[in-house]
């Protein structure tokens, strides 16, 4: 018997979720289900397993079809469920967990093919010889791993907290097999730049944060590729700079746009409309000038 309700919900807090569930939402209904999306926490951070199975196990019991699990909950939720696809159990974290009629829950990780698609639609044929990457937190995480499987032959991670950059190099290269990653600190970063080919941001500095990308306007250059997954405002600082020097520049929201479509499709069974959620996307980050 064909499903033709869900209730779909995220875990966790950030500025994608409400965007996310409008994606979900629209494709909905194209597809004529009732799909109804609702953020089960978003307030006090959830520090032990115990709370986090709890609300799992609380999800699971008023019938949700699956959840979307933000940072910093990912790695916690990869301890919590009964089964993990490939993706998810390579990295030790997941963004989205499902319920199985039987009551098992399943993990998966979206975000690293996300990632891979956005790069290969929006940077076709970009030199991928070395690169670097600021940020290393699960953002970072997944744009490494899909770095890697694009076929980058070397990254350069550079995060404020050190100790990040060098657990996330640890867990690439022993999936890479060899030296293939390399952590810095933050006062490489000029000299980094000046051996890549391209630039991934992953680190969006909080009020507190430093903004790493700062440092490196005055070192851009035209044959410079850049990537930003701070989407929010489409046109980061660091896209415009790199843009009014020649640098092909690509903003982050295909990843959030192809997560989407892969978590729908998990969800439900049914083969998203991926083209018609982009145009979605651009509608809903359009400026309000943009419906007038």
């Amino acid at each position: 018997m064909t499903q033709h309700s869900y209730l779909f919900g995220c875990v966790g807090s950030g500025n994608s979720g409400l965007l996310g569930f409008q994606l979900h939402e629209r494709e909905a209904d194209r597809h004529g289900l009732r799909y109804l999306c609702r953020r089960v926490h978003g307030g006090r951070r959830i520090t032990h397993e115990k709370d986090l199975s709890a609300l799992l196990r609380m999800c699971r019991g008023f019938g949700y079809s699956g959840l979307s699990i933000a940072a910093p909950y990912r790695q916690l939720a990869a301890e919590q469920v009964d089964d993990m696809s490939e993706a998810a159990a390579r990295r030790g974290f997941l963004d989205l967990v499902l319920f199985a009629e039987d009551g098992r829950m399943a993990g998966h990780s979206t975000d690293v093919d996300s990632c891979a698609a956005a790069f290969a639609r929006g940077l076709p044929d970009r030199p991928l010889g070395r690169v670097l990457q600021l940020g290393a937190d699960g953002v970072g995480n997944a744009l490494a791993h899909a770095l890697r499987d694009q076929g980058a032959e070397h990254l350069s991670v550079v995060d404020p907290d050190l100790d990040r950059a060098e657990t996330l190099v640890a867990r690439l290269n022993a999936y890479a097999g060899g030296e293939w990653a390399e952590p810095f600190p933050v006062d490489a970063l000029r000299h980094l730049l000046g051996q890549a080919n391209g630039l991934v941001n992953a680190y969006c500095p909080t009020a507190h944060g430093p903004d790493l990308t700062a440092a490196l306007v005055e070192v851009l250059r035209p044959d410079l590729w850049i990537f930003d997954f701070c989407y929010r405002p489409i046109r980061t600082a660091l896209l415009r700079e790199g843009s009014a020097r020649g640098c092909r520049v690509v903003h982050g929201g295909g990843v959030l746009v192809n997560e989407a479509a892969r978590a729908f499709q998990l969800v439900t069974g049914l083969s998203p409309h991926t083209a018609r959620m982009f145009a979605d996307f651009a509608d809903l980050t359009a400026g309000p000038q943009a419906h007038t």
